[in-house]
């Protein structure tokens, strides 16, 4: 179901890139081209005759996107690039969990996600430098570059501030660098983030007194998981509505802790039109996520499943003349 997610309304052509007349149709395919992309390891494609010197003097207007995993040089270049090694490599598991909890992974394939994007960035960028300069580009991004650029908030404030390591909280853990009250917390019957509340605000609107200890705001990050534990009681005694009613009327950043069920139920996710339904060629109807950028108010919407590999080389072979 992923595959037909991440492929939907494709074309797919199939080629043995070891033998020479695939080889050859793959090459007249790349003279038309606009934008050519893999991620095989550094020097692979020097093997195959398809590195980007060899791609450019073919198509001088090509631009050539590539993905490794951990750059071009150095010492791991050629190892392998998956998502949870880069997450474990590039720090991002301890953001993650909480204290007390062992190095946390996202539940997302967060690397190989931002990496993606990154590179239709740095495509998009080299299509327009071309519109002025009449040439293509060499397009380069690695899954560890790339996640290390999506931790620039605590990068950042880690070579800023003596080097200090990030702190996950004790409990309800949300952020590495930032102040109590900023967390979730378990309520009366369910769970509630709190955001960018100040300790002050939140325990006034809460109707709690704050105690001496944590009346100075450069206790607020020192003392953080006190704070979290003394607040945790209080949020306990009464239920999420309660606390939203008040929070969200006072226009305080709060939300619910939705599970998957709770939010395609809401009509604030109903309205957005998120989900969409494509069919494979097998005739399986299949809902899945739809592109989330409008143009003009337009979404674009495709029932197009992900092409079996190769099922368009004739359609391909005859749309170029190969």
């Amino acid at each position: 179901m992923v595959f037909h997610t991440a492929n939907r309304n494709k074309q797919s052509y199939a080629a043995n890139l070891k033998d020479p007349a695939d080889l050859d149709k793959v090459k007249k395919l790349i003279a038309k081209a606009d934008v050519m992309t893999h991620n095989f390891r550094p020097g692979v494609m020097d093997k195959i005759g398809l590195d980007y010197d060899t791609v450019a003097a073919i198509n001088p207007k090509i631009v050539y996107g590539v993905v490794s995993g951990y750059g071009a040089k150095g010492p791991w270049a050629k190892k392998p690039g998956q998502d949870l090694l880069i997450q474990s490599l590039s720090g991002l598991v301890h953001l993650s969990g909480n204290a007390d909890d062992n190095p946390t992974p996202s539940g997302l394939a967060t690397s190989d996600i931002f990496t993606g994007v990154h590179l239709v960035q740095g495509i998009l960028a080299a299509l327009i430098q071309r519109n002025k300069t009449g040439k293509g580009a060499l397009v380069e991004v690695s899954l560890l570059e790339s996640t290390l650029d999506i931790q620039f908030e605590v990068i950042t404030t880690y070579l800023n501030d003596g080097n200090k390591l990030p702190q996950r909280a004790k409990k309800g853990n949300a952020h590495a660098y930032l102040d109590a009250p900023y967390g979730i917390y378990k309520t009366k019957d369910s769970y509630i983030a709190i955001a960018l509340i100040s300790l002050d605000e939140l325990t006034k609107v809460m109707g709690v007194e704050l105690p001496e200890a944590y009346a100075d705001k450069a206790t607020w990050f020192v003392k953080r998981d006190e704070i979290m534990a003394f607040l945790s009681p209080y949020f306990e005694k009464e239920t999420n509505a309660h606390w939203l009613g008040i929070f969200e009327g006072l226009d305080l950043s709060c939300s619910d802790i939705y599970t998957y069920r709770d939010l395609f139920n809401h009509e604030g996710y109903r309205v957005l039109k998120m989900d969409q339904e494509v069919e494979t060629s097998d005739g399986i109807t299949m809902r899945t996520t739809r592109c989330p950028i409008r143009i003009d108010g337009q979404r674009s919407f495709h029932r197009k499943s992900a092409p079996k590999p190769g099922e368009d080389n004739v359609l391909i072979e005859k749309e170029f003349g190969i």
